[in-house]
């Protein structure tokens, strides 16, 4: 699909992050001589025709306090995975959800990811997704390092 010029511009001026304001595309807007509206309206087509996924803000955890990420994978019993994972996908504190095959030595088959200000809060967090799907088969990784957070780039 080919993007228009304009197209390639706003995702050239968005990449790297829009100001947390009550305009955030303002600025972008007064660059490419357009008006807001249209800015919102070339993201929502590029949407709509694939060019673009998402649009979505992405926080920097770190700088605001949310130093503990946890992964915790589960041993969901596989005919109630899909059902299980719908319910974790629905908790707010749960901010990745996947379903994965098994392995040999590897039970697990579905990894959620939570973030806090915490391990303890992480630990709390995990307890009350097991008491809630009642899966109590799990264990937890905590990250030690952050390596990369960037999306994709022009």
């Amino acid at each position: 699909m080919e993007m228009t010029q304009i197209q390639k511009r706003i995702l050239l001026l968005t990449q790297e992050g829009i100001p947390i304001t009550s305009s955030p595309y303002n600025e972008i807007s007064r660059k490419l001589g357009i008006t807001e509206e249209e800015v919102v309206k070339q993201i929502t087509l590029m949407k709509e025709k694939g060019i673009i996924r998402r649009f979505g803000a992405s926080i920097g955890h770190r700088e605001i306090g949310i130093t503990a990420n946890a992964m915790c994978v589960w041993n969901v019993p596989d005919q109630k995975v899909e059902d299980v994972g719908k319910i974790m996908a629905s908790i707010d504190d749960v901010t990745h959800c996947y379903a994965r095959p098994r392995r040999p030595g590897w039970p697990y088959n579905i990894f959620t990811m939570v973030h806090s200000y915490s391990r303890d809060e992480c630990i709390d967090i995990i307890k009350k997704i097991s008491n809630i799907v009642d899966i109590h088969d799990y264990r937890i990784f905590f990250s030690e390092k952050e390596f990369k957070k960037t999306g994709i780039r022009l």
